[in-house]
């Protein structure tokens, strides 16, 4: 077995243990907003160990070059997906996204009338 397939194998090992570490997090967090802070290294950390794995094992080869411009479109997408699912989650418990929204009083959105 060569240097270059044993260090493949320690970085994908790494990468199960960060997805094993982080779905034990989302199992024992209470609310959506918790369990998201325990995606992100699943999301962003594995993704890029696994690059990093394939460099290893392959070099620099077209098979590297495809998994790259997957994790660029993963590290890139993200964020945004993170950002939709806590939007999704606080209109499902609140209504609304905005913090405040809803107050009659004090609020940006009220009109002249509503304030105090």
């Amino acid at each position: 077995m060569s240097i270059r397939a044993i260090l493949a194998d320690i970085l994908l090992a790494l990468a199960v243990v960060i997805v094993l570490a982080s779905s034990i997090g989302i199992l024992v967090m209470r609310d959506a907003y918790q369990k998201l802070h325990y995606v992100t290294p699943a999301a962003l950390v594995a993704p890029f160990i696994v690059g990093l794995a394939v460099l290893a094992q392959s070099g620099l080869t077209l098979d590297t070059a495809e998994t790259g411009l997957a994790l660029v479109f993963v590290v890139i997408a993200g964020p945004f997906l993170s950002h939709a699912t806590i939007r999704a989650a606080r209109i499902r418990e609140k209504g609304d996204w905005r913090s405040g929204a809803g107050l009659v009083h004090g609020s940006r959105n009220g009109s002249a009338e509503d304030r105090p």
